[in-house]
């Protein structure tokens, strides 16, 4: 899975010189958190919901309400944003992708292609992309299958779910637990029960169905 699948294409995005109000009912109209900041294509920063809401001119408490509220009015964007900012490219991988945002604790990646802003990648295009490559919504039944690691495993089951006739409607999903794994298959089927024998009979243990 790429970013280029998942990623939102031509974000919205904004000016340096646009104020840190303008730019809140920006993402308020959009119902986004965070904003490129651009300069014709070319990516020069980018601001979040997080850093607009926690600006504050480091003399506001000497401030009136009336005053702060001016000098914020003034304040652009340029004084806030993060400067070059961690981007990815288009072919880079969904999992590289959210290494990056866990390791640097950020939400959002802008994605460029030599150097052009062609789009952002989130947490949220993030999870999307799980639900989809679970098959959560999907019609037919989710099986977990317990069974010993080794060579052919993946085929042998495989082979029975063939047998059956029965499709596989979304991604194989594996999970190595020592010398053991976990195995995810979800199934087109919504009667699973001769497929389950079939498997336990071959000694997989059949964990969750459903």
């Amino acid at each position: 899975m790429f970013v280029k699948n998942y990623m939102t294409r031509m974000p919205v995005t904004i000016s340096k010189k646009m104020t840190v109000f303008d730019a809140l009912a920006i993402m308020k109209k959009h119902k986004i958190r965070q904003l490129p900041v651009v300069s014709g294509e070319k990516l020069e920063g980018l601001v979040t919901e997080k850093d607009l809401l926690t600006v504050s001119p480091s003399p506001a408490t000497s401030l009136s309400i009336f005053e702060l509220n001016e000098l914020l009015a003034k304040m652009t964007v340029a004084e806030i944003m993060v400067k070059a900012p961690i981007t990815v490219q288009p072919n880079t991988t969904l999992e590289e992708a959210a290494l990056l945002m866990r390791e640097h604790k950020i939400g959002s990646v802008p994605v460029l292609e030599k150097d052009k802003l062609v789009g952002i990648i989130t947490v949220t295009d993030i999870f999307d992309a799980l639900i989809r490559f679970f098959g959560y919504g999907k019609a037919g039944t989710r099986l977990l299958l317990e069974a010993q690691d080794r060579v052919g495993l993946l085929a042998d089951i495989t082979q029975v779910v063939k047998d059956f006739g029965v499709l596989i409607k979304a991604s194989i999903v594996v999970y190595k637990d020592n010398e053991n794994v976990e195995i995810m298959l979800r199934l087109g089927t919504i009667d699973p029960g001769p497929l389950v024998a079939a498997l336990q009979e071959k000694g997989y243990k059949v964990t969750f169905e459903g």
